[in-house]
């Protein structure tokens, strides 16, 4: 915390930040707070069909981290239809990938990846934020054409929302994503994500995930059943 104050301090420093300090204070901030231990998340996932106001598969995974870059998972609840589990296995399998040691940076919210644009400031659940345009220097699904919030004080990412720079499929014509990020237990996670795909031939399918439980490496050695669910958001 003291680390990520004081690159909010030097970049505020008098009147009004530029977008060259503001990128260039989320870089440091996004370097520094690499977790330095393993932890635990446990995530639920929910597959929306075109014309389904209710979810037709749920999926509870337990997604394992370990420093510096490395994660795998497990799938411990699959009910409703097989397609959920089958699209939350290709998620997590992306997501195991690119955070290798080889493709977490090219991920990232940095110069090399996208060109950034200052939009001004606004408020996201209360927390005054910059707003900058994301544009993804290449055609990769990793990266996200759109916008995201970075926190005023920490310079830490709260949201992201655009399209994804490269359909991961065929059959998706495009994919619209919104990540929430917030601070659990000290580790600046991803809380929350939804993901709107045109499939081909089917119409739009809505993929959403939730964080229900964080464990530092100590708690799932310890406990192994601890469940302390953080609030939902709508």
């Amino acid at each position: 915390m003291l680390c990520r104050l004081g690159v909010a301090q030097e970049a505020s420093g008098q009147g009004t930040t530029s977008l060259n300090s503001i990128v260039e204070a989320l870089e440091r901030t996004q370097a520094r707070i690499r977790p330095k231990a393993s932890y635990q998340v446990i995530r639920e996932y929910r597959l929306f069909g075109a014309n389904d106001s209710s979810a037709n598969s749920t999926v509870v995974a337990e997604v394992d981290f370990s420093p510096p870059a490395s994660k795998n998972y497990r799938i411990q609840i699959s009910s409703g239809s097989s397609r959920g589990e089958q699209v939350v296995r290709r998620v997590l399998d992306n997501e195991v990938e690119s955070g290798s040691n080889g493709n977490q940076a090219r991920s990232a919210l940095t110069r090399e990846n996208y060109e950034f644009t200052y939009f001004g400031e606004a408020v996201l659940d209360g927390q005054p934020c910059y707003l900058l345009g994301l544009k993804p220097k290449r055609k990769e699904k990793n990266l996200i054409s759109g916008q995201a919030w970075v926190d005023k004080h920490l310079f830490l990412v709260r949201q992201i929302e655009g399209e994804v720079a490269k359909s991961p499929s065929w059959w998706l014509k495009k994919v619209r994503v919104k990540l929430t990020f917030e601070d659990v237990d000290g580790t600046w996670l991803q809380s929350n994500m939804e993901a709107v795909a045109d499939v081909r031939m089917v119409g739009p399918h809505t993929l959403t995930s939730h964080t229900l439980d964080y464990r530092s490496a100590n708690e799932v050695a310890s406990t192994g059943t601890r469940m302390r669910h953080l609030d939902r958001k709508p």
